[in-house]
């Protein structure tokens, strides 16, 4: 006779799990004797054998007694229910493996692959991170919302990166990021970059510089999510709609003398303030 140990020992696995094949009832627990151990025969033991080899080869345990009392064919049966059930999740193992896969790739997760061709551009030609960061982080919800649309932007924006002024733009962006609201360079970059989008305009027509297909709602969640990453952001923001231009998702000509700043602009601000 065995000890609940030796019978562990013997059938390769631990106290533990016999413990809990009795409590699931795969697993009859034998009388105590006069010393009040329980004692397991051979029988037992080969049950156990049983019992850890289905369960290792992917058996639930509430299937395992029914495996254990089937007959030849039953068994053969149940056994190919099994199989297709790992075969089932295997495949979404796979899946998730793939998902994983993406994560580890960063950009890759919630990008178009021309998208992240783009970003990677704006690196080689010395765009401070910060600012491709902003970039892709726009990109996100913008991919998600117009998917149909993310391949036709993408060629507008490297014919834009194209131009030596818009590089400039966006390397004058990354230098700007250091500058307070008072920074007298804020409006230089307000004047060369509004005289740089009129020119466009006049040259390209309004579409090109402002044609993006998304509600004005939608349109302000993104400036704002631009706009918050840096102090000056704001700022340029005023500047260029005094010269003629609102807006940064969605660029729209307005009369220079509208100067207050918008609604959502303001909230902005106060958010700003209230978190400092």
């Amino acid at each position: 006779m065995l000890t609940i140990g030796e019978l562990a020992s013997y059938a390769g696995v631990t106290v533990r799990a016999v413990r809990h094949y009795h409590a699931k009832g795969l697993l009859p627990e034998p009388e105590r004797d006069h010393s009040g151990y329980r004692r397991y025969d051979a029988g037992t033991l080969v049950e156990l054998i049983k019992i850890r080899t289905l369960a290792e080869a992917g058996v639930p345990l509430a299937r395992v007694r029914e495996l254990l009392q089937a007959d030849e064919e039953e068994f053969a049966a149940a056994v190919a229910d099994i199989d297709k059930r790992l075969r089932a999740e295997i495949r979404q193992r796979q899946r998730h493996r793939e998902r994983i896969a993406h994560l580890a790739a960063g950009e890759n997760l919630a990008l178009p692959p021309e998208v992240v061709e783009f970003l990677d551009r704006l690196r080689a030609l010395g765009v401070e991170e910060r600012i491709v960061e902003v970039e892709r982080d726009g990109w996100i919800p913008l991919a998600a919302h117009s998917p149909a649309r993310v391949s036709e932007w993408v060629a507008r924006k490297r014919e834009q990166i194209a131009e030596p002024q818009f590089i400039d733009f966006y390397l004058a962006l990354g230098q700007a990021l250091e500058w307070t609201d008072d920074d007298p360079r804020l409006v230089e970059l307000a004047d060369k970059t509004a005289a740089y989008i009129t020119q466009v305009a006049d040259e390209q027509g309004e579409d090109y510089v402002g044609d993006v297909d998304i509600e004005p709602p939608f349109a302000k969640l993104l400036d704002t999510l631009a706009l918050d990453s840096a102090p000056s952001a704001h700022r340029l923001i005023e500047l260029l709609k005094q010269r003629g231009w609102s807006g940064w998702t969605k660029l729209e000509r307005v009369d220079p003398k509208q100067g207050a700043s918008e609604p959502w602009q303001e909230d902005s601000a106060l958010q700003r303030s209230r978190r400092s």
